[in-house]
C-alpha cells in the first residue's frame, strides 16, 4: 500500500484556531434552539469562550451543512431499509424581502422530517420538482398525505401514483404541527433575506431537529436521558 493511500483524509477543522468540540457546540446552539447570534455569543461568554457573534454566523454558514449532511446521509441510509409507509406533504409561506416564497416539507408517519425545499412558486411544477427530489432520495411510499392543493394532484398523476394519495380534513396535522420549530427559529432569526439562505437553514435545521428530537413526552425519563446521552455522543463524533 502506498504512502499516499495510507494518509488520512484532511480534517475540515484544520485552519481554524478553535477547537473542534467548541465549534460543534456553537453550530448546536445555534441551529437546534431559538437563539440570535448575540445569545449565542452571550452564553458563550458566560462559559469562558470569547467569539464575536459573526463567528458564530461564519461557523454555522461554515460548518451546518457539512454536519447536516452527514447526520442526513447516515439516517437515509437506515430509513431506505424498511418500507416507507407513509408521507406527509405541506408546505408553509415564508416571506423575504416583502415577496411570498414557499417552503414544501414533508415528513414520515413518525414526524421526522425528510426534506425541506424552497420555491417562489406553489404550481405543478414546483410541486412536481419538490416529489422528485424526495422519491430519488426515499424511495416511493405506500401512501402519502397532502391537503387539497391541486397542485400536487397534478404532478402526482405526471409521475404515475396518483392512486397513493390521501387528502381530508385533519390528517395532515403531522406535518402542519411539524412546521412549529421551523416557525419559532424564524422568528429568532428576524426572517430570512434570500431564498438561498432559507433552503439552507432550513436542511440544516431539518436535520439537526431529527437528530435530537426524542419525543420525550412519548418515553420514560431514564429511556429518555439515555437517547439524549446517545445522541450528543453522536454530534460529538460528526466530522471527526
Amino acid at each position: 500500500m502506498s504512502r499516499k493511500s495510507r494518509a488520512k483524509p484532511p480534517t475540515p477543522f484544520r485552519y481554524f484556531n478553535s477547537s473542534p468540540e467548541v465549534i460543534r457546540l456553537v453550530v448546536m446552539m445555534y441551529v437546534k434552539y431559538p437563539l440570535s447570534l448575540r445569545n449565542v455569543e452571550d452564553l458563550l461568554a458566560e462559559r469562558g469562550i470569547d467569539i464575536c457573534h459573526e463567528t458564530v454566523r461564519f461557523w454555522w454558514n461554515r460548518f451546518g451543512p457539512m454536519f447536516a449532511a452527514e447526520i442526513r446521509r447516515k439516517r437515509v441510509d437506515r430509513v431506505r431499509q424498511v418500507t416507507q409507509w407513509r408521507w406527509h406533504l405541506d408546505e408553509v409561506y415564508v416571506k423575504i424581502g416583502g415577496e411570498m416564497h414557499y417552503l414544501w416539507r414533508a415528513v414520515d408517519h413518525e414526524g421526522e422530517v425528510l426534506e425541506s425545499y424552497a420555491t417562489k412558486t406553489r404550481d405543478k411544477a414546483a410541486a412536481l420538482s419538490f416529489l422528485k427530489r424526495m422519491m430519488k432520495r426515499h424511495g416511493r411510499p405506500k401512501m402519502i398525505v397532502t391537503d387539497k392543493l391541486r397542485s400536487y394532484g397534478a404532478a402526482m398523476k405526471e409521475i404515475g401514483n396518483a392512486d397513493t394519495q390521501e387528502t381530508g380534513r385533519w390528517v395532515n396535522n403531522r406535518a402542519e404541527n411539524s412546521h412549529q420549530p421551523f416557525r419559532r427559529r424564524e422568528r429568532a432569526m428576524l426572517r430570512f433575506r434570500r431564498m438561498h439562505t432559507l433552503q439552507k437553514f432550513s436542511s440544516v435545521h431539518a436535520s439537526v431537529h431529527n437528530h435530537f428530537n426524542q419525543e420525550r413526552h412519548l418515553i420514560k425519563r431514564q429511556d429518555y436521558k439515555a437517547q439524549r446521552s446517545a445522541a450528543l455522543a453522536e454530534w460529538r463524533a460528526v466530522a471527526s
